[in-house]
């Protein structure tokens, strides 16, 4: 059992909905990007989805596209993005870290480097958006029997055949797109998003998470409500893009956390 699948078991006896959170690795410098990543937790954060930065992202909006130049700028590197995670596991070895990103940088290093670093930072979980099933021998599979989960995508445009090729191999929690596009872009609407969850739900017994266009308490309760939980990215960067205090960044992140946690 990985501790994502710790975590999920934990929140469902006590009846609670998950609450995940992204940053940018690096963003908007290394210590203080760390900073908020070891606070995370006590803001309320089941699951923290760690960015890895990348030059060409596709699937991201203006907001994390401008965290990861802004991470790139400042020196950060894969490298990096793995001592903060094992950074962080110095002083909590129960809450589980997704590195999130693309697989340039991965095929870089190489895989099997890769999955070895990763595992010994305490990483618990992939998500690399631009690596459909047809590829998972490339790394999705590698991943898993290195102990670690690979989280796939749904989107509204998933269809009925096409969803089990995407759930064939995914592990840990499905990540529902709930919007077409960008991250970022527009809001998520609860009743959009609850029939498509409960159509993947009859087709897995993982987790449904759902992320994109969720920037308010209201919405995260909203949306975790027709869930298993809520991610939030874009409007946490926004936060941090602002040159908030650590502070008023995890006060924020609160917000958002005690919304998905009413639901």
């Amino acid at each position: 059992m990985t501790r994502i699948d710790a975590k999920f078991a934990a929140l469902k006896a006590e009846g609670k909905k998950a609450f995940v959170a992204y940053i940018m690795g690096g963003d908007p410098d290394y210590a203080t990007s760390l900073e908020i990543m070891k606070g995370l937790p006590a803001a309320g954060v089941d699951i923290i989805e760690l960015g890895m930065p990348f030059p060409d992202p596709m699937a991201d909006g203006p907001t994390i596209q401008l965290a990861g130049q802004r991470a790139l700028e400042g020196g950060q590197t894969l490298q990096k993005t793995l001592d903060m995670a094992a950074e962080f596991r110095k002083a909590d070895d129960t809450t589980p870290i997704v590195m999130m990103g693309y697989y340039n940088p991965i095929y870089s290093r190489g895989v099997d480097t890769f999955l070895a670093d990763a595992k010994a930072a305490g990483v618990d979980g992939l998500i690399v958006v631009d690596l459909p099933p047809e590829e998972d021998a490339e790394l999705c599979i590698p991943a898993q029997a290195a102990g670690l989960n690979f989280i796939r995508l749904a989107t509204p445009t998933t269809d009925d055949k096409r969803l089990p090729k995407v759930l064939q191999n995914t592990s840990g929690f499905v990540y529902y797109v709930s919007i077409t596009g960008i991250t970022g872009a527009a809001a998520a609407q609860s009743a959009d998003v609850g029939p498509e969850v409960a159509h993947i739900k009859a087709q897995t017994d993982l987790p449904v998470i759902v992320g994109f266009g969720i920037r308010t308490p209201e919405t995260a309760e909203q949306i975790a409500s027709v869930a298993d939980g809520a991610v939030v990215g874009s409007a946490i960067v926004s936060e941090i893009a602002a040159g908030k205090p650590v502070a008023d960044v995890l006060g924020f992140v609160k917000g958002l956390a005690d919304g998905a946690h009413r639901a």
